[in-house]
């Protein structure tokens, strides 16, 4: 851990104690209870409205999953529920290990570029996680996952346009408890993570876990030998809880992790040009021949302390104050090949402060949350881009400021027994500054990494601005109760994303890219339905929605003749998003169950504003830049049409020797564009069909669990990001990152309570 980490750390169990004099939280939200009525189907307890209710009763499209349902499933990362939700995709970023891409109903950023902000909200214990660095979470130590689906910004505010994903971790609890889990597969995977909370006092606990992730790479670098695609991952957890009186809670939360693993390059998948000419397309997917090396370092590291003060039977006072940052180094052969034709080296930092009060209050007939929030957030980073052929090295670097602050309300109330209705708004603030500083070098490598040699070229972008957006977000929506098996609902709700600076923007090619971009509007229209039938043995969530997306902000990358890469973000599109999404969960016996999922998605941009360059009818200029309309021929990226899983489950009592769970489970995805247009180079371009099996044997002792899990059974190939920079220039760069082989996994896991 570094010092400014351990810095935080003591800031904010001295901001504890100043803390006892003010109200405060329920540090973790009520868990993810789950209960059954005889043969019928288990209840699920969430929070998606910050308040604890049954998943039936929320007019919210949303999936949960609780810690034991994904340790019974073998899930490692927050990107298997991808193969378990409807219309969500969690994916790796290309060129990375553990960078997190995420698109819920077609609406997201692909981009993890410093400064730009995701369109999917991720929070952990209800702390925000503003950058995409470090945020494909290993579940370990966990209490539940919840995916939110449409916009969220009343209740979760920025940038919840698509939805949110919230992790919550494991409480501590008031009684000692040790979790011991050991796993061993195929190429060469060890990892072991272990957690304990125990009680210090009647008041007073504390808890803690480690984890560490080892694997060899599914490939290898066939210039260096190095391990490719492999994981080298530590992450530690620390928690403290306090409970002076019966209306009292505070908790205070630290965590790191640290990604070691080997920087991740690609696939080569057209032969090469200029200087990788000659270069061949490797038979594995997983291998890579790039000359830039291997060196990768990821770390995120956070602290929070959470308050909870119990007013009286009807309101609840809550603080959340919380502090993040993270760093990156890193290196991307995006030629994959041993010459420098573009090789891309960068480091960026992030550093975040938020604070959140709530209100909760409930009486007979009503209740809800209201409260404000602040943000103070830096993100910087630089990174050179290394063209061989032309010995030019085109240098970036920048930072960008945020400062937010918004005020939220939601209630609901019940106008009958059976009709109830929510009204919520959240007005948001931001402040933003962008500094960007573009330059061309001659020679390889730029003084930002080291050539202090380099001769300066023309200066590309250097500046400083500032853009400020002021936005009110509301939320409707009302719920019926045909009876206590089946609800209804329909909600309206609206979304926003902040603007700000392209931070690769060349002003000479793109002179308005100084003024910023501006924010992105999403309106969302859904009816639901949900419940069981046949005595609660068959429960469905049914949600049909239609989304009308404005100002949507495009980012594009684009060779130039110059042997410069142009860079545009722009409001240049609208659309309408319309589906239906089908979840819900079998049992044919009080043993073998079946859990569904079906999510489709028909996306479409109403107006999709480009430019292209026409000679100038009465010259002079010679030619003239006027804007097209490119909507007929573009496309969502990572957003297939169809998508569904089944997974079925069978236990059986083995009396005195527990009990064994076997599970098949398949997702099926259709293809899907990387980008906005068509490139079957680099798109998924076929249908495709994960196929996956867990048998988990809980030994009569309830304590102990061996498992088994294999993934990708038919080890199906399908792409989950792509580059694409054709041409001599650049080394002719086509590639494209592939998803995870077949696997398998032994288990060995031990709990003592």
């Amino acid at each position: 851990m570094n010092r400014n980490f351990i810095r935080s750390v003591r800031a904010c169990a001295a901001a504890a104690a100043a803390l006892c004099a003010v109200p405060a939280v329920l540090a973790q939200e009520a868990p993810a209870a789950r209960s059954a009525a005889a043969g019928g189907l288990e209840e699920i307890t969430v929070t998606a409205r910050r308040r604890e209710e049954m998943l039936q009763d929320v007019p919210i499209s949303l999936s949960a999953f609780s810690g034991e349902d994904l340790e019974s499933a073998g899930a490692i990362d927050i990107t298997w529920l991808q193969q378990t939700t409807p219309n969500l995709t969690l994916q790796v970023a290309r060129g990375s290990n553990s960078t997190l891409i995420a698109f819920i109903r077609g609406i997201g950023q692909q981009d993890p570029l410093w400064g730009f902000e995701p369109g999917v909200g991720l929070y952990v214990d209800d702390v925000y996680v503003a950058r995409p660095q470090g945020a494909v979470l290993d579940i370990f130590d966990i209490e539940r996952i919840e995916v939110l689906r449409g916009p969220q910004g009343t209740l979760y505010g920025r940038n919840t346009i698509g939805g949110a994903i919230k992790y919550v971790t494991r409480p501590l609890g008031d009684e000692a408890r040790f979790d011991g889990r050991i796993n061993v597969g195929s190429y060469g995977q060890h990892d072991v993570i272990a957690s304990m909370a125990a009680p210090v006092s009647d008041t007073f606990s504390i808890g803690g876990s480690v984890a560490l992730y080892r694997r060899d790479g599914y490939g290898k670098n066939k210039l260096t030998g190095e391990e490719h695609y492999n994981k080298d991952v530590d992450a530690a957890r620390f928690s403290a809880e306090w409970r002076p009186a019966d209306s009292l809670l505070f908790r205070l939360a630290a965590d790191w992790v640290q990604d070691t693993s080997n920087a991740r390059h690609g696939h080569r998948e057209a032969p090469g040009a200029g200087l990788t000419a000659g270069e061949p397309v490797l038979k594995s997917i997983y291998d890579t021949r790039g000359g830039i090396g291997s060196d990768n370092r990821v770390e995120t590291d956070g602290v929070s302390l959470l308050a909870q003060w119990a007013i009286n039977d009807v309101f609840t006072l809550k603080s959340i104050t919380a502090y993040r940052e993270g760093d990156t180094d890193t290196v991307i052969d995006f030629d994959n090949s041993p010459a420098p034709a573009l090789d891309v080296p960068g480091v960026y930092a992030d550093r975040q402060f938020t604070q959140e009060l709530q209100l909760l209050f409930e009486g007979e007939r009503w209740q809800g949350v209201a409260g404000l929030f602040y943000l103070d957030a830096m993100a910087r980073g630089k990174f050179d881009t290394i063209v061989g052929l032309i010995n030019t090295t085109i240098a970036t670097s920048g930072q960008v400021d945020t400062e937010s602050v918004a005020a939220f309300a939601d209630v609901s109330f019940d106008i009958t027994d059976a009709l109830s209705a929510s009204v919520g708004g959240r007005w948001t603030s931001d402040d933003r500054e962008g500094t960007v500083y573009r330059q061309n070098f001659t020679g390889l490598y730029s003084p930002l990494f080291g050539n202090d040699a380099a001769i300066p070229g023309l200066v590309r972008s250097n500046y400083t601005n500032d853009k400020s957006f002021d936005e009110f977000t509301p939320r409707v929506s009302v719920t019926y109760e045909f009876s206590d098996d089946l609800t209804t609902y329909a909600a309206y709700s609206e979304g926003f994303k902040s603007g700000g600076f392209d931070m690769r923007g060349d002003a000479v090619l793109t002179p308005d890219t100084v003024n910023g971009y501006d924010p992105e509007y999403v309106k969302s229209y859904e009816v639901g339905l949900k419940g069981s039938v046949l005595d609660q043995r068959l429960g469905f969530n049914l949600a049909l929605f239609r989304a009308d997306y404005e100002g949507q902000q495009i980012t594009r990358q684009e060779p130039t003749v110059t042997g410069s890469i142009a860079s545009f973000v722009d409001n240049a599109a609208d659309s309408t998003i319309q589906g239906v999404e089908l979840e819900g969960t079998i049992r044919f016996t009080d043993n073998l169950t079946a859990t569904y999922g079906v999510g489709y998605i028909d996306a479409e941009f109403d107006k999709y504003t480009s430019t292209t360059v026409i000679a100038n009818p009465s010259p002079p200029p010679a030619t003239i830049t006027v804007p097209i309309d490119l909507s007929d021929s573009a496309q969502f990226q990572n957003t297939p049409e169809w998508n569904a899983n089944l997974a079925l489950s069978y236990r059986h009592d083995l009396v005195e020797r527990g009990s064994v769970l076997g599970t098949v489970r398949g997702s099926y995805r259709s293809e899907y564009s990387m980008f906005e247009f068509e490139n079957p180079l680099i798109d998924q371009t076929e249908d495709y069909t994960l196929l996956d099996v867990d048998l988990v044997w809980t030994l009569a002792n309830g304590r102990t669990t061996i498992g088994a899990h294999g993934r990708n059974l038919t080890d199906e190939e399908y792409k989950i990001g792509g580059y694409y920079f054709p041409g001599a220039t650049f080394g002719n760069v086509v590639s494209s990152f592939y998803g995870p082989p077949r696997t398998y996994t032994l288990t060995l896991g031990y709990s003592f309570r």
